[in-house]
């Protein structure tokens, strides 16, 4: 029996986790209670790494479909047959290099999912393969999850990986809309145990303050709930800074030589007095000049949004006007406020580094001529890219660790649209709803087979902290790590493109193979804060918590984690912007404001609308096939006020139809008081019910997927963003009157 020490890398919270295995078998997973961090909060999404890592549905050699397979005939499953590394990566490569030689580079998209965020091999050299295949059409997560706060970020701070943390354990009133870390544990906030952190806020006398259409599991536990109309957090933000100006309520402390466009802001903000907005957002007035009030009045205050505010037509200018109140009150980069953190591996600077600071517009897409944010496209139009005929139709695409058919608007339309492709790739352990659909699925080793380092966690973390995970287990024999897929995918598509690409790719790959990630790490964390060569920079920042310099060698001694100190001030010298300003009143920001004004003259809607909401044991699609994750009652439920539910003669437990302007789908209605009345609430993720997966429990455990009801053109128009929440639907029965099945 042998326990191996690491960071459980499924979602954000980066809890450390004790796995206990035997004979290559997991025997338990418990919470680390000597990691400095979680100190020992767990869970119950971590114990599912060892059934990710066992389940007989994950891939473990590359497959190979087989045209006009399906029936098991020639050693193939379901249309797909195994076959080996070389002629997988090698024809792979040849096909999308023969794909570009005939069409051009941008007949290639490439899409990435949100796991990358977890797996910093992956996620350093995944840069490699995009810059091999040299194409426009790439594609992200982020333009379904976080893109507002990346562009809001970039266009005040200069850098989208500025991205500004709410100190919990300092802070004395948190103003949260549209999170629920309770359930979610902490999104672009790393912070383990999060319920533990927000009771301790309270013990102090703090506040917790909660914007959110439904009462959530972190609603219930604030001292004010505020609901709030899906969609509508961009006026509430812009009627309470409103009042600040009015009320002369502003203080930039320490921010004011640094920071443009003050008083411009107070200008732009005039037109949406409290009880103008009152009637779009259904807070009253005085509850909005109040909530305003409290957070000025408070000391130590962060305004903290997250998916549930960018997942909306106006999500870029709610995540402004959210940084905006935290820079008026004072509470931008102090003690109690929203602070930018200190990682020892910088990704700031590394983004500074690659030029990924997060230009915004610099082209637009083919068809529908939305925006480009850090070189990619909305991922809403990627179906348009596929099937509109002309110079620049993506014919091929490469997927890495993503279900865009589950996680984009309008699946159904995305999921045919993957079937008229001539080549697909996809680097992914499972046979999805998505990866059906490819030429070759490319299995990369499990979690447990990989080492970790919270790349991206890191610059989002209440404290500073540092931690490397070994692997808990060695690679078995013929199987590749995600990053040695895509180094060897990279310089297989070189390869196909002629002698002189050739020989480059052969270097490259000879390069970072022989460096890998743990090389790149460690050179990393030398040259950073704490390393040998930031001893200075660490002095200035009084972080005395490292005794000696940071190396991965270091991290290797400690394996529970080094906590390296509470987050301390940055600004200026952090901002990456022109003369280091902070700009209150960014000029493509400010040139959407009207669209938010012209929403307050629009007549009020009497239907439904439709939110999303997350569930404590998932994470989007990719838990479901783990049996102790979906047991029990079905979690794929309607949620409805009951008011909504009797105007339409509705009843707790019978099937109905939810439809929009683009499907419909059909799943059990469960009643909430709750739920604000107006609004519906499903859950994401589920939809396993396509013909040619391969997850076996998903599949018994179907449900239905939101995103065949979400809308591909329900957008925030500045950004491409999709709307995820806030969608028109209607509701209708599928029971014969007078029947009421149990849910």
């Amino acid at each position: 029996m042998a326990t191996s020490y690491r960071t459980c890398n499924i979602c954000e919270a980066s809890c450390g986790i004790a796995v206990e295995h035997d004979g290559g078998v997991v025997t338990s997973i418990r919470g680390d209670e000597a990691d400095p961090f979680s100190r020992g909060h767990l869970c119950p999404k971590a114990v599912a790494l060892g059934d990710l890592h066992t389940d007989p549905d994950r891939l473990r050699a590359p497959e190979r479909r087989v045209r006009g397979g399906g029936d098991g005939a020639d050693g193939a499953d379901g249309g797909f047959a195994p076959c080996d590394w070389d002629s997988a990566l090698r024809e792979s490569g040849a096909r999308l290099a023969a794909i570009q030689a005939r069409y051009g580079r941008d007949a290639v998209a490439i899409y990435v999912g949100n796991p990358i965020a977890h797996n910093y091999g992956a996620a350093l050299y995944t840069v490699g393969l995009v810059a091999a295949l040299g194409t426009k059409n790439r594609y992200s997560a982020n333009s379904t999850d976080g893109l507002p706060q990346l562009v809001a970020s970039s266009a005040m701070y200069g850098n989208q990986t500025l991205l500004p943390v709410a100190d919990l354990e300092r802070t004395e009133h948190l103003f949260m809309l549209g999170a629920n870390p309770l359930v979610s544990n902490g999104s672009i906030l790393c912070a383990p145990g999060i319920k533990r952190r927000l009771e301790a806020l309270r013990r102090r006398g703090g506040r917790l303050v909660v914007v959110d259409p439904r009462r959530t599991e972190t609603a219930a536990m604030a001292d004010e709930h505020v609901p709030i109309r899906p969609g509508t957090d961009a006026l509430l933000l812009a009627a309470m800074l409103r009042v600040l100006y009015t009320e002369k309520r502003t203080r930039l402390g320490r921010l004011a030589p640094f920071v443009d466009g003050f008083e411009r802001l107070g200008e732009l903000v005039e037109p949406f007095s409290p009880a103008r907005v009152a009637g779009a957002t259904g807070i009253a007035a005085g509850t909005i000049e109040r909530l305003a009030r409290e957070l000025a009045a408070s000391p130590r205050a962060a305004c903290y949004l997250r998916v549930g505010v960018c997942q909306t037509r106006f999500g870029a200018l709610a995540a402004w006007l959210g940084n905006a109140l935290n820079v008026v009150t004072g509470n931008l980069d102090r003690e109690g406020g929203a602070m930018f953190t200190t990682p020892a591996f910088d990704l700031v600077a590394l983004a500074e580094l690659l030029g990924q600071t997060g230009n915004f517009g610099k082209f637009r897409s083919r068809v529908r001529g939305l925006p480009a944010f850090g070189d990619e496209l909305p991922v809403v139009t990627l179906a348009d890219e596929i099937e509109t005929e002309g110079e620049g139709q993506v014919r091929a695409l490469v997927t890495i660790a993503g279900n865009p058919v589950l996680s984009a608007p309008n699946g159904r339309r995305l999921d045919r649209a993957l079937g008229k492709l001539e080549f697909m790739v996809s680097i992914d352990p499972f046979r999805n709803e998505t990866t059906r659909h490819a030429d070759f699925i490319l299995p990369p080793t499990s979690q447990l087979e990989q080492g970790h380092y919270g790349l991206a966690t890191s610059t989002f973390s209440v404290r500073d902290v540092a931690k490397y995970s070994p692997p808990t287990f060695d690679k078995p024999a013929g199987g590749k790590h995600d990053w040695e897929i895509l180094l060897e995918l990279g310089a297989s598509i070189a390869r196909g493109r002629g002698p002189f690409s050739r020989l480059a790719g052969k270097a490259v790959r000879l390069a970072l193979g022989r460096l890998g990630p743990e090389g790149v790490l460690d050179l990393a964390l030398q040259a950073g804060p704490y390393g040998r060569f930031g001893e200075r920079a660490r002095e200035l920042l009084g972080k005395e918590a490292v005794d000696a310099p940071l190396s991965l060698a270091e991290l290797r001694r400690h394996p529970h984690g080094l906590d390296l100190g509470a987050l301390v001030p940055r600004l200026p010298d952090r901002l990456a912007t022109k003369d280091k300003r902070i700009l209150l009143a960014p000029p493509a920001l400010v040139a959407d404001l009207p669209r938010l004004v012209r929403e307050l003259e629009l007549p009020r809607e009497n239907g439904l609308v439709l939110i999303g909401r997350r569930q404590l044991r998932t994470n989007n699609s990719w838990l479901h096939n783990s049996l102790r994750m979906v047991k029990g009652s079905d979690r794929c439920t309607l949620l409805m006020h009951p008011d909504d539910a009797v105007a339409r003669g509705l009843t707790h437990g019978e099937r109905v139809r939810l439809s929009s302007r683009v499907g419909a789908v059909e799943l059990p209605l469960q009643l909430a008081p709750h739920m604000m009345p107006g609004v519906v609430s499903a859950p994401h993720g589920f939809g396993h019910d396509r013909v040619g997966i391969k997850l076996r429990v998903a599949s018994a455990h179907a449900g239905v997927s939101v995103n065949d009801v979400t809308d591909e053109t329900f957008i925030d128009e500045l950004t491409g963003m999709a709307a995820l929440n806030g969608v028109p639907v209607t509701v209708e029965s599928l029971e014969p009157a007078g029947l009421t099945p149990p849910l």
